[in-house]
């Protein structure tokens, strides 16, 4: 049994990594005061606009960088082992309902970005900080890897529905 705070050593990718909640919630404290500033000058719109095209772009980069560091190449199965990022330090409650090479769906019931970016007092713009990056992040880290979610807890919903499809 291994300690749940440290991650495999086996797998070169995860290895030096933090888990993605504590990054998140570093970035949210840079970004809040940048956010406010573009907010107060150019309106609550263009504000977020910009920030959602600079957190999807930063995704992609992402998912190209993990990409980069992946031995043997990616695959849905690669994709998988990259969730213990996510859920590290308990960020996420999930239920995995199936996990194959070409299907990866799982539905999350506790989300504590959500929770994080509305004691930060970021609520309004969480589903810019975490939620957009999850299907672009795919392009970067394997144009294969489709992403489907219907519906999110950082937008009210009981639970956020992801589905995931790998086409060869």
């Amino acid at each position: 049994m291994t300690d749940e705070t440290s991650k495999p050593e086996t797998n070169p990718v995860l290895a030096g990594e933090i888990g993605i909640l504590a990054r998140r919630k570093i970035e949210a404290g840079i970004i809040a005061p940048i956010y406010e500033e573009m907010r107060a000058r150019l309106g609550e719109e263009v504000a977020q606009s910009v920030l959602d095209q600079a957190i999807r772009k930063a995704a992609i980069a992402a998912g190209k960088s993990f990409a980069d560091k992946t031995p043997g190449g990616t695959s849905l199965r690669s994709f998988q082992e990259l969730q213990s990022l996510w859920t590290e330090d308990d960020a996420l409650a999930i239920d995995v309902i199936t996990a194959t090479d070409t299907e990866f769906d799982f539905n999350v019931t506790r989300c504590r970005y959500a929770e994080t970016y509305k004691a930060m007092g970021l609520g309004h713009i969480g589903h810019l900080l975490s939620c957009n990056r999850d299907g672009v992040f795919c392009q970067g880290y394997d144009p294969r890897i489709e992403f489907e979610r219907t519906q999110t807890l950082m937008g009210g919903a009981s639970h956020c529905n992801f589905r995931y499809r790998f086409k060869a």
